[in-house]
């Protein structure tokens, strides 16, 4: 049944029970046809349809049983009920269908209501003033309740008449008829003095005020009756709002540095970005026979190379005397084995890649483009000056100077398109609308991280200072090269990290990083001849990059 009728795009929920589908109906109101067995758990078809019928506003529902074998006996019993038809199993899809048409052409909560145009037109209200004469009616029935409540307390037969009389009065002048129905038949009841009768229907009115908001609200769907994905969509929708509208209604910051820290301080891991999760694991699991590919792809990607470096380091802790923590991603890999890697694979935690679209300048591939490409010119840079030793240093320091984004979308997964999208408009530097909605910045909570999960103290370096070279109090030509290196990438348009592009670019001589480089080089170093050597190499390293970005989105 549930397949039939997603075929057909419509909604079902499913009652074990005749309570069950009773308390169902009674509290969404959204149904338009109720099919069912003959047999139901504590009770029966025949008693839950008998019960629609005596309802004042139920009556109209309708019913269609299915049922395995249809006796004579059971056939005219369920016929004498009146029902829309009685089916025999098996489902069948054209039949479905038809039933659903024959409830939807009338719907029965519309019976309970005079039409909407030719009422109008007998009254002379307009749609706007007949809305609001039932929303009217709606709270008038939402606030005599309790006060029935009182009257069946005390037995007070003539003020309970007087109010439901009145209010019955205003249902009939605004074209309910079943709430009509229902009032009068309360009043009856009070006026007979069957006060536990009474009392036990006063539930009645809640679910007239209920029908009055679906009449008025028509497409609303209910709670009940959302998909996991369409729940999910309006918990975004809401969450997005948290960030997006931040600003405006003066609640910045959203967080503040103190949160940050103690929510990073729960994350058991790294975040890996889910389709770079996905290649990781289908190659751990393949009980690969060489760990090279493995090794290439944490190398390639920033989350896993995080991740990679914190489990190895953790197991190296624990089993070895010596705790200088591993900076190789690649030998992190090599550390772990295939069962360790395989355990690591299956516990990532993952972002979804579609939270970093903000088109058309940023998304996951430029951005995984721009990591790369710092790196790359970092260890070039290291290279041409001649600083070998720093250079797979600088490679993985430049992979993970920019960590902070991925930890900012595991913990508030809208939080970096709101930040983003306020620089664009206010043309500011992204740092400066990090602090506004964060307390604080992304390159402070991947230092942060960085520190508590164990990594090397010079990658942290990097992170605290690479806004700011020239105030690195420890690292300080790590730092500047990878500052520059991001700086390169930034002119060349290498990837995107998410801020605004610079107007006008900096000859290298004139920037902090070279200030602090330039001690480095020999007095015969040539730096025109560099400056034009990297400007040429983030080209090579853009076309590159662009063909390897797309591969991977692809694969």
């Amino acid at each position: 049944m549930q397949g039939i009728l997603a075929r057909g795009s419509h909604r079902l929920m499913v009652a074990e029970s005749e309570q069950e589908a009773w308390d169902f109906i009674w509290k969404t109101v959204r149904f338009d046809l109720v099919f069912l067995e003959l047999k139901l758990s504590g009770g029966s078809g025949h008693t839950f349809i008998q019960r629609l019928k005596n309802d004042c506003f139920l009556k109209f529902l309708p019913a269609v049983v299915y049922t395995e074998h249809g006796d004579r006996d059971s056939v005219r019993r369920v016929l004498d009920l009146q029902v829309q038809n009685l089916l025999i199993k098996p489902y069948h899809d054209a039949d479905i269908f038809s039933e659903i048409k024959k409830a939807t052409t009338n719907p029965w909560r519309a019976r309970n209501f005079e039409e909407e145009n030719s009422f109008c037109k007998l009254m002379g209200f307009t749609p706007v003033s007949y809305h609001k004469m039932l929303a009217d009616l709606r709270g008038a029935l939402e606030m005599i309740v309790p006060l029935l409540q009182q009257d069946g307390a005390l037995k007070a037969a003539k003020p309970a008449c007087e109010k439901l009389t009145a209010l019955a009065d205003e249902a009939e002048a605004a074209g309910a008829w079943g709430v009509v129905e229902c009032l009068n038949g309360l009043a009856a009841l009070a006026a007979g003095g069957d006060w536990t009768l009474f009392t036990q229907q006063l539930d009645q009115i809640g679910f007239a005020g209920r029908l009055i908001f679906q009449h008025l609200n028509p497409n609303l769907i209910p709670a009940e009756f959302l998909t996991s994905h369409e729940v999910n969509a309006k918990h975004e929708e809401q969450e997005r709002a948290v960030w997006f509208n931040a600003p405006a209604e003066h609640r910045c910051p959203v967080v503040d540095g103190p949160r940050i820290q103690r929510e990073l301080d729960a994350l058991p891991g790294c975040p890996v970005i889910d389709s770079a999760a996905a290649a990781f694991q289908m190659a751990a699991n393949g009980h690969p026979s060489c760990l090279n590919p493995l090794m290439d792809l944490v190398e390639k990607d920033p989350g896993l190379a995080a991740q990679m470096l914190i489990a190895a380091n953790h197991i190296k802790r624990n089993e070895e005397a010596d705790v200088t923590p591993l900076e190789d991603p690649r030998l992190a890999v090599g550390r772990m084995g295939e069962m360790r890697l395989a355990t690591q694979a299956g516990s990532l935690i993952t972002v979804e890649e579609r939270l970093m679209e903000m088109p058309p300048q940023f998304d996951w591939p430029r951005f995984w483009k721009f990591q790369t490409g710092v790196a790359r010119m970092a260890r070039f840079t290291c290279h041409y000056l001649e600083l070998y030793t720093m250079e797979p240093t600088a490679f993985m320091a430049g992979l993970l100077h920019d960590l902070g984004k991925l930890l900012l979308l595991r913990l508030h997964p809208f939080a970096l398109q709101a930040v983003i999208g306020h620089a664009r408009q206010q043309q500011i530097p992204l740092r400066e609308a990090e602090r506004l909605f964060l307390g604080c910045t992304t390159s402070e909570m991947g230092a942060y991280f960085t520190v508590k999960q164990g990594l090397p103290e010079r990658f942290a370096s990097v992170m605290r200072w690479i806004d700011a070279p020239d105030e690195a109090k420890e690292d300080s030509k790590l730092v500047a090269v990878v500052s520059l290196a991001r700086d390169l990438c930034r002119q060349n348009n290498v990837g995107a990290n998410g801020d605004l592009r610079r107007e006008h670019t900096v000859p290298i001589a004139d920037t902090p990083e070279w200030r602090i480089l330039s001690g480095s080089v020999f007095p015969s170093f040539n730096l025109r001849k560099f400056e034009l050597q990297v400007h040429a190499n983030c080209r090579e390293l853009n076309l590159e990059l662009h063909g390897g970005s797309h591969a991977r989105s692809a694969a």
